[in-house]
């Protein structure tokens, strides 16, 4: 940046700014404003910032001055700048009892509104003032306000110009390679910077190649805006395709993910919008010359085109490809699958060093477990002997009908429950019989279940003699507790009109459950 400046304007102030003639400032303005880009006026008040502060330096007073440059013609003028104060000197600050009348930059109010009528207090006027010589040291300064501002301009532009293109791709020429980071010219006199971290591994990249990398942000630093780029970003994948897919560009083609292991494979999902089109075919181009320009692009880089599906599971079968699915085991709540594929093709869906699953499970958005057809049976083995063990305790069924829920899919107290009828009845095992006595069971401990939660007053449990007493469920001992009946002795002593305020009960079943629990007193 400062070759032109130093080429130019500082020859120049070496002379002394008074003696650079009109044409010399033009000049100046003119070739500073072509090679970096900038607005003459930027130029122009820099050289004014340069010229006031240089005669501020020189200067025997306090004053503030400054500077107008015709854009025409390149003459400037000199002025003072002078601060309007009250005539009174105690009245022109009241607040400020260190105030004092400076004559060198301080003007009174009535001496000010001779000159301008409608001046006020706190206001300004100017003075031309004659453009004295500037000797060496106050050409230094001018140098260094015009190196500052045409600096800000200049990352003033990197701003503006980038700060929208954050999030898409730069091509650009590699200007240098630093200690393994790429600074890349982007035209514009911006640079951007790929660290080595950001580059593709192995990656070959030399002084002056074409390359192509996605801006991730732009950071503010000392030396001016710094473009943060990346070779090994998903989303470099997808602006590549679309560069080189005009369907994609269009609109006719969605991409709706992508997934890299930078340099060596990556996936990329698509889909059509329209019938007529394969997105598959439109992204392989014509001899593979589309996907072979973008594996070009990212140094060879091998990628799978996947078509993605509404349907996760065929979703996920298409990400897996060539490696052949036998079944697949979906669990909603941990967005996990378990996939089980024949023994000869898991290495091929598993790739080298679970590459190919690990792409295709950030390609889907789902953890993929690959495992042989037997690690399958023996994992589900496992899991319907837990279940069993499970709704046998819960439901207080045999062992062969919690085994048999097992194995249908039935998991939880919530499906046994509320599941429709049919789908139950549809258990060739089952009888109506069974299904309702195996739905109202699962009633009642959901019941019981919230009950214990809800309204277990004092934290009052029903003893475990309670639950001897025949026809006692889990439900109706909670109740009994919730309601003072603790022990089988409290229920043998109740009443049937005692027992009446309890949710759901008959006269009948309360003298059976009262008989019940005197059972005992008899034996």
């Amino acid at each position: 940046m400062l070759s032109v400046v130093h080429g130019w304007c500082l020859r120049l102030l070496s002379r002394g700014l008074t003696r650079m003639d009109n044409r010399e400032i033009l000049q100046v303005v003119d070739v500073v404003s072509n090679e970096k880009g900038l607005e003459p006026q930027i130029i122009f008040a820099a050289i004014e910032s340069a010229l006031a502060a240089a005669r501020k330096k020189v200067a025997t007073d306090d004053s503030d001055y400054r500077v107008k440059v015709d854009i025409t013609s390149g003459a400037y003028d000199t002025f003072q700048i002078w601060e309007v104060v009250a005539d009174d000197d105690e009245q022109s600050d009241d607040n400020d009892a260190e105030f004092v009348y400076n004559q060198d930059y301080m003007v009174r109010l009535a001496e000010a509104q001779q000159q301008q009528s409608e001046i006020e207090i706190g206001g300004y006027i100017e003075t031309p003032v004659e453009n004295v010589p500037f000797g060496r040291i106050a050409s230094q300064q001018a140098k260094q306000v015009i190196v500052q501002k045409v600096r800000e301009a200049e990352r003033a532009k990197v701003a503006d110009l980038f700060g929208p293109r954050v999030g898409q791709m730069l091509t650009g020429q590699v200007k240098r390679v630093d200690r393994g980071n790429v600074i890349v010219d982007l035209g514009g006199g911006a640079e951007g910077v790929i660290t080595r971290d950001k580059l593709i591994p192995r990656e070959n990249v030399r002084g002056g190649d074409r390359i192509s990398a996605f801006l991730t942000a732009i950071s503010e630093e000392a030396r001016g805006p710094q473009l943060l780029l990346v070779r090994t970003a998903p989303e470099l994948l997808v602006e590549l395709f679309r560069r080189e897919v005009p369907e994609v560009s269009e609109g006719l083609v969605e991409i709706v993910g992508a997934a890299r292991d930078p340099g060596i494979r990556a996936k990329i999902a698509v889909l059509s919008n329209e019938a007529r089109i394969d997105p598959i075919g439109a992204c392989v181009g014509m001899h593979g010359t589309r996907v072979q320009s973008v594996s070009n692009e990212l140094g060879g880089e091998r990628v799978d085109i996947v078509l993605a599906d509404e349907n996760a599971g065929q979703f996920v079968i298409n990400a897996l490809a060539p490696a052949k699915i036998v079944s697949m085991t979906v669990d909603e709540d941990s967005h996990s699958m378990d996939i089980a594929v024949e023994e000869d093709q898991l290495s091929l869906a598993i790739g080298r060093g679970g590459q190919n699953v690990r792409l295709a499970s950030e390609l889907t958005g789902w953890a993929l477990n690959i495992m042989s057809i037997d690690e399958v049976e023996q994992k589900q083995e496992v899991e319907v002997q837990n279940l069993t063990k499970k709704l046998v305790d819960l439901l207080d069924v045999e062992q062969d009908i919690a085994e048999i829920l097992a194995l249908e899919g039935f998991t939880s107290l919530e499906e046994i429950a509320f599941v429709p009828i049919a789908e139950l009845l549809d258990i060739e095992e089952f009888d109506e019989e069974l299904v309702d006595e195996l739905r109202q069971r699962a009633q009642d401990r959901l019941l019981t279940q919230e009950i214990s939660m809800e309204e277990n007053v004092d934290g009052v449990k029903p003893a475990d003699d309670m639950f001897d007493v025949e026809g006692v469920t889990d439900r109706l001992a909670i109740l009994f507790a919730a309601a003072g009946i603790v022990t089988r002795e409290d229920l043998a002593e109740q009443a049937i009109d005692d027992l009446m305020t309890i949710e759901n009960m008959t006269e009948e079943l309360a003298g059976k459950l009262i008989m019940s629990a005197r059972a005992i007193w008899f034996e």
